[in-house]
């Protein structure tokens, strides 16, 4: 390095590198739980509500409905679709293709299950890629770029995240296929509702938590709230 690099001020140096947006928490937060509710949480509740009030196969083809709806409202409003959207949106119709043409509801409920240990093995694999899959879906709630993302915070925070997203994803899944052979239907229902809440809760906490220290840590965030 050579001298003259040393000597320069440090706000000459900050003036050299990219500019980043700052956020508040509460925006990446709102941003977050607006994007794993419209994604998860919202066609999972209308699924049990209906459930509970109409039948499977009502409540089948209504989750899968809203689904639909919002991504077509996302498109004709012009705005970005998020890709766990994207994602939910794709299992979601194939588990109910799959279920109308055996006509089973326990190959509906085994889907996701399977879908579940798919998703873990997914996010192990990504380990050894480029970024893990952590990473390529923290552009949902923060615009990620390679720089941002080979900073040796973000990328323990990345690797970090994907293995415990991994972990619970498989216990999930486990936790899951065990209720369904032992338990009847009415029973295990609302029982994979309260695990998939709980499971849903439990990473949605770690993960801002986490990613809200490194990104303290690089100055990413904002000292606003919003």
């Amino acid at each position: 390095m050579s001298v003259t690099a040393v000597a320069l001020p440090v706000p000459l140096l900050a003036a050299t590198a990219p500019a980043r947006p700052r956020v508040g928490l509460g925006a990446v937060a709102r941003r977050a739980g607006t994007n794993l509710g419209i994604g998860c949480l919202v066609p999972a509740a209308l699924f049990y509500a209906l459930f509970a009030v109409a039948g499977i196969w009502t409540a089948i083809l209504a989750a899968l409905a809203w689904s639909y709806a919002v991504l077509g409202w996302r498109a004709l409003a012009g705005r970005r679709t998020p890709a766990l959207l994207v994602l939910t949106t794709a299992v979601l119709t194939a588990r109910t293709g799959v279920a109308l043409v055996t006509d089973s509801t326990f190959v509906y409920f085994l889907q996701p299950i399977v879908t579940d240990g798919l998703i873990a093995a997914a996010f192990l694999v990504s380990l050894r890629g480029g970024r893990p899959l952590a990473g390529r879906l923290a552009a949902d709630f923060y615009p990620v770029d390679a720089a941002l993302a080979a900073r040796p915070r973000v990328a323990r925070l990345f690797r970090g995240l994907t293995v415990a997203w991994a972990g619970l994803w498989l216990a999930k899944s486990s936790l899951g296929l065990w209720l369904l052979l032992t338990q009847p239907l009415e029973t295990f229902v609302p029982v994979k509702a309260a695990v998939v809440l709980a499971v849903h809760v439990v990473a949605v906490v770690s993960t801002i938590g986490a990613a809200a220290y490194v990104a303290r840590r690089e100055g990413l965030l904002g000292s606003i709230a919003s």
